[in-house]
């Protein structure tokens, strides 16, 4: 794999570990100020951490599986 194309990827899957982070982060202020299960901040709190989690596994990409010969 070319350089660039190793740090795009890695790019992308240090900012979408960061969008969960920030995700969750949001979930636990919100709940922690008193908002419940359907405050905006804890609906857009779990959007982020499902998109950055989503970004961190379509990253990864498919491998095909290792064979032993």
């Amino acid at each position: 794999m070319a350089p660039v194309q190793r740090a795009y990827r890695q790019s992308t899957r240090f900012l979408g570990a960061l969008l969960c982070v920030l995700g969750i982060a949001m979930i636990v202020s919100t709940i922690a100020r008193g908002g419940g299960p359907l405050a905006l901040g804890v609906i857009v709190g779990v959007l982020f951490a499902l998109l950055g989690a989503g970004r961190v596994f379509l990253a990864g990409g498919v491998r095909p599986p290792h064979r032993r010969t």
